[in-house]
């Protein structure tokens, strides 16, 4: 079964279940630094977070212990976050989404959970793709490491 992310549509569908998303404020592309979502062939290279409480925070792929609330956000308004598991993403196609200013991978392009006060359905990451808490949950245990994941404009 593939991870199939619909930008336009702002859904992710997977085992016939969709989910609404957000992707990236500044659109799609695959260079480094443009803080947007890469198109193209993908494969999950990593699953990170098992275990960890709902909420979990995590730095640099590393929970920090911290669980969000709506408190911990007004503490730390400008903080992009990603909580509760993360899918770590891998281009498929060298010299589009692979390899180069042009890796995904390098780029640490995820799906991972977010905030309550973040829009589903609209644009609105840093390149990443946001679901809700309860949905990553579901799919970060229904998604072995290696699962292909099409982005799709």
């Amino acid at each position: 079964m593939n991870i199939d992310i619909d930008v336009g549509g702002q859904t992710l569908v997977f085992g016939g279940k969709s989910y609404s998303v957000s992707t990236a404020k500044n659109g799609l592309g695959e260079k480094n630094g443009s803080m947007c979502t890469p198109r193209g062939r993908h494969i999950v290279r990593a699953r990170i977070g098992a275990g960890q409480p709902m909420n979990a925070v995590f730095v640099r792929r590393r929970p920090t212990g911290e669980v969000w609330t709506p408190e911990l956000h007004a503490q730390y308004p400008g903080r992009d976050w990603m909580l509760t598991r993360i899918l770590w993403l891998s281009g498929c196609e060298p010299g589009f989404n692979r390899l180069g200013n042009v890796d995904t991978m390098r780029r640490v392009i995820y799906i991972h959970g977010t905030h309550d006060f973040a829009e589903m359905g609209k644009p609105g990451s840093h390149g990443c793709i946001r679901m809700r808490n309860q949905d990553i949950a579901e799919l970060f245990d229904l998604v072995p490491p290696y699962t292909p994941v099409e982005i799709k404009p």
